[in-house]
């Protein structure tokens, strides 16, 4: 009887298939000006019965260092192409993988509360307007939004005269979140971040010539499991780019 029911348990192990391995959710790093977008992209792949994507917001320098390092992440979404060419010059880019997902805009912001207002054409008056500072930014030694900051503001001849009252932050949240408490009287972020916040208003939108195209290359991971490049598909399908365009973002 004990071999009978040994014969059968070896036969049920070979006819019955194994239950399938749940499916192992992507880890993304991504610039931190696409939370809102990302998440709302996340939630709805989720709801189409995918595991949800691991979402790690970060300046695009910090995260692109962290990639490099070999931090076990799937997918990395930069807010400028100099970050991507970084991590691609050390290998860590899959190849054919790499696309633009989205792109933005640059804006001055104050507090809600504040009357300022500015014709940002006007080089002098925009000098004369934040010269005073504090003008809270990324810092332009390695963050996008930084860089494009600085750019717009030497384009229009402003950056010297403002230079002094600049405050760096670590990415574009964290400057946007320095004006809206009060710890700075202006703040350059994307038109992206001052739609997202709740106690800041746009003084002035920079022109598009005045910096460096910005946009939001995305590319998979060496190594990424097979379920980012599901995730990447999908953001950059009509549907995913959907999500995006709905928080601003521009094609």
């Amino acid at each position: 009887m004990v071999r009978l029911i040994a014969m059968l348990l070896a036969w049920l192990a070979l006819t019955v298939p194994a239950a399938a391995a749940p499916e192992q959710p992507p880890l993304v790093l991504a610039a931190a000006s696409l939370q809102e977008a990302l998440n709302d992209a996340a939630d709805a792949w989720a709801a189409k019965r995918h595991a949800r994507p691991v979402l790690s917001f970060a300046a695009s320098s910090a995260l692109a260092r962290q990639a490099a390092s070999g931090a076990a992440a799937d997918l990395f979404v930069s807010a400028d192409e100099e970050w991507m060419d970084w991590l691609a010059k050390r290998g860590r880019i899959a190849p054919g993988s790499r696309a633009r997902l989205a792109g933005n805009q640059l804006v001055l912001i104050v507090a809600k509360g504040s009357d300022a207002r500015l014709d940002v054409m006007q080089g002098g008056a925009l000098a004369a307007l934040i010269g005073g500072g504090p003008l809270a930014i990324a810092d332009p030694a390695g963050v996008p939004a930084g860089r494009y900051a600085q750019q717009a503001l030497e384009a229009l001849g402003a950056w010297r005269a403002v230079e002094r009252g600049v405050v760096r932050a670590e990415n574009v949240r964290a400057a946007l979140a320095l004006v809206e408490r009060g710890a700075a009287r202006f703040g350059i972020v994307y038109a992206t971040d001052a739609r997202a916040a709740r106690a800041a208003r746009v003084v002035a939108r920079f022109p598009e010539a005045s910096h460096t195209p910005i946009t939001y290359p995305i590319a998979r991971l060496k190594g990424a499991r097979a379920s980012a490049e599901s995730f990447r598909r999908y953001l950059l399908s009509p549907e995913g780019q959907a999500f995006f365009r709905r928080r601003g973002f521009t094609g």
